[in-house]
């Protein structure tokens, strides 16, 4: 029988990758890893090809709370055929895309809590038409939001990082900063630690790009002339801003202390030693939204699909930490 018990929805993500794995993986876990309901959505043929849980076919998001103990509910969308777990097809990719779809239109209807998303294959997507660079930018669009609008936070157990720039070659990045860009991801991150961490006065340290943070502009004018006006209009909101910061001194353990999220301005820069300390257990989190979407931070992994070797803690910790989001924005708005 149907609840009023809103879960989140997850999508499996490319059913020939790890994504409907790790899913079922977590439901065989979801007491050692504390988590809330959840239903997925996808093809169930791809689950069983690589999992041999009990499935829970529902028609209902609101059935999800009351299948979770007995099955790992799903809301199936079939592909145009089976997938093989490690060889993607563009059945598959039509398949995730669609998947990635109804999770998006049942967190925006109010339907889902939030939405987690699997691990898709761009270079699939883009052979059906997908014009996204990534599904950040897709569920940015279909909620309505322009995509400068939006920010992509790293998070693990002791470190969050959110780099201005994403997935653009590196020789692009100077180009491609500005006072404006850094000021709004900035704006962003701070919202966020706010609305989905329950952080009241958040603390943003502001990474520069040269070695040293430039050293006063003998080793580059970046921090002068680009990030140093963003710190400033931040600062003059009330936001709590320091930096712009040398990034090699940035991430040992008592300077992680001392703040709350880490602002740089190039994609490894954000991630590396994100992914240095908490490898399995990255979170991927859209600030901006207004729904909450979180996803772990791994892709694909189509060279071990189907040979029992993924590992489902970022899957976990992302499930779980959409759940956070969930309670901590529900007291924002109380």
């Amino acid at each position: 029988m149907a609840t009023s018990y809103r879960p989140l929805a997850v999508s499996l993500g490319d059913p020939a990758g790890i994504g409907p794995e790790v899913v079922g993986k977590c439901w065989d876990h979801r007491s050692r890893f504390n988590l809330p309901p959840f239903v997925a959505i996808g093809d169930p043929r791809s689950l069983a090809a690589v999992w041999d849980g009990p499935i829970a076919t529902i028609d209902d998001p609101r059935e999800a709370d009351s299948a979770f103990d007995v099955g790992l509910p799903i809301l199936p969308i079939a592909s145009a055929e089976a997938d093989i777990p490690g060889h993607p097809t563009v059945a598959g990719a039509h398949c995730s895309l669609d998947a990635l779809e109804l999770a998006v239109g049942l967190a925006r209807s109010g339907s889902a809590a939030a939405v987690v998303t699997g691990p898709v294959s761009k270079h699939q997507l883009y052979g059906i038409g997908f014009t996204h660079p990534g599904q950040t930018e897709f569920v940015a669009e279909r909620c309505g939001v322009s995509p400068g609008n939006v920010a992509m936070m790293l998070a693990g157990p002791t470190l969050r990082t959110v780099p201005v720039t994403t997935h653009i070659p590196f020789a692009e990045v100077i180009d491609a900063l500005s006072p404006s860009l850094i000021e709004a991801r900035g704006r962003a991150a701070l919202r966020g630690l706010q609305r989905n961490f329950g952080i009241a006065d958040p603390r943003l340290a502001v990474a520069g790009i040269n070695p040293h943070a430039g050293e006063g502009g003998s080793l580059g004018r970046e921090e002068i002339e680009l990030i140093m006006p963003a710190i400033d209009a931040l600062r003059a909101e009330g936001w709590r801003v320091t930096g712009p910061l040398p990034a090699d001194t940035m991430f040992h353990a008592s300077a992680r202390a001392s703040y709350d999220a880490a602002l740089c301005m190039y994609h490894d820069q954000a991630l590396i030693p994100l992914k240095a300390l908490h490898f399995e257990e990255g979170v991927n989190i859209t600030l901006g939204l207004p729904i909450i979407r979180t996803a772990p931070d791994h892709g694909t992994a189509f060279d071990i699909a189907g040979q029992d070797l993924a590992d489902p803690r970022a899957m976990a910790a992302s499930i779980r930490v959409a759940a956070e989001c969930v309670i901590h924005r529900a007291a924002v708005a109380a």
